[in-house]
């Protein structure tokens, strides 16, 4: 296998300070880092470090619990509920190693939170912080609506979680601490390079887990394909960091990018992180019955549910191709496919 190459780059910050009166100069910013890096972090945008660390703390709690109390809310088909090593990406052809939790608004989630007196307070903390990571993406929203000439409503108005239509998802997410006395196991990934297919995310990360690492090559919303040069993304207390996801490349018809991502397996451990590693990604998913369709009009229209359904389509179809690619070459590949938001 070829040694992995990095690039000493890094992505650009975006501070969201004082947005009513900085709206043009951050539309800017965000437009050139969606047409170039596809991945930017944002400052000062206003949930408290506290708050963040609070919804981190009732992740924790959450996977404390045993496994057969997880199991109470499984995986379902309306993307939500509790996942263990279930999760395999085309990029690899085996799961990714964590376990994850998905939450949405609304009664998708009817079946899947986990009664109150194994969990209290647990449902009100995630839904009040998944609120606050709304108000933020609604102001990416607006920039990138100006930045492709639509009202300044237009993506709100097609990502509102309070219809019944909601398909925006918040996935914590937890790691397997790894012994870094021991070699690190054939086929074992973190979590296998992908490009997101939902409009943008938002990535939460504790200072000191480390692992995240973008790759560009993605030309075009409908193909898979990989570079080979990777750059580092380090955690860093209160930022957030923002990636493009396929829906939003299609919606700009391609000028803006879906960028390639993974968490890095720990292989040397002068270097890399071998604790548990706890994230929450933010999936900023489309109303089922919203209109796509990008100013160019470069790919035909369909609804959000439609989007939906190709992009996991695809991933499947490149799944099953990863899998064969590997069978031909010896390689057992077991586990059982989820549908995730990415």
């Amino acid at each position: 296998m070829a040694e992995t190459k990095y690039s000493t780059r890094t992505i650009p910050k975006i501070s969201l300070h004082d947005f009513p009166t900085r709206i043009p100069e951050i539309t800017a910013s965000l437009i050139h880092a969606a047409e170039t890096d596809g991945f930017f972090a944002l400052t000062n945008h206003g949930i408290p470090t506290s708050e963040i660390e609070a919804q981190f703390a009732a992740a924790e709690r959450f996977f404390a619990l045993p496994d057969t109390t997880k199991a109470l809310v499984p995986f379902t088909h309306l993307n939500t509920g509790w996942e263990k090593g279930a999760q395999i990406r085309p990029s690899t052809g085996v799961a990714d190693q964590k376990e994850s939790y998905q939450m949405q608004y609304g009664a998708a989630m009817s079946q899947s939170w986990l009664p109150e007196p194994l969990l209290p307070g647990f449902k009100a903390q995630s839904l009040g912080f998944m609120h606050r990571a709304q108000e933020v993406s609604e102001k990416l929203m607006l920039c990138f609506a100006r930045g492709l000439g639509f009202d300044d409503g237009y993506f709100v108005a097609a990502h509102d979680v309070a219809r019944p239509s909601a398909q925006t998802v918040l996935r914590i997410l937890h790691y397997f601490e790894m012994d870094a006395s021991a070699p690190t196991p054939a086929g074992y990934y973190r979590a296998g390079a992908h490009a997101d297919w939902d409009f943008v995310t938002l990535l939460f990360q504790r200072p000191g887990q480390s692992g995240l690492e973008i790759c560009p090559g993605r030309e075009v919303c409908t193909e898979f394909g990989v570079g080979d040069t990777w750059t580092k993304v380090e955690p860093a207390e209160g930022e957030i960091v923002c990636n493009i996801g396929d829906l939003l490349m299609s919606w700009s018809d391609d000028r803006f990018k879906s960028t390639f991502h993974r968490v890095k397996t720990p292989t040397d451990p002068a270097v890399d992180y071998y604790g548990p590693r706890y994230s929450m990604a933010y999936f900023n998913q489309p109303n089922t019955d919203c209109k796509i369709q990008g100013p160019l009009k470069k790919y035909p229209m369909v609804t959000g549910s439609e989007f939906t359904k190709a992009a996991m389509k695809r991933n499947y179809e490149a799944l099953e191709a990863k899998k064969k690619a590997l069978a031909n070459e010896g390689v057992r590949s077991e586990g059982g496919l989820v549908a995730a938001a990415s």
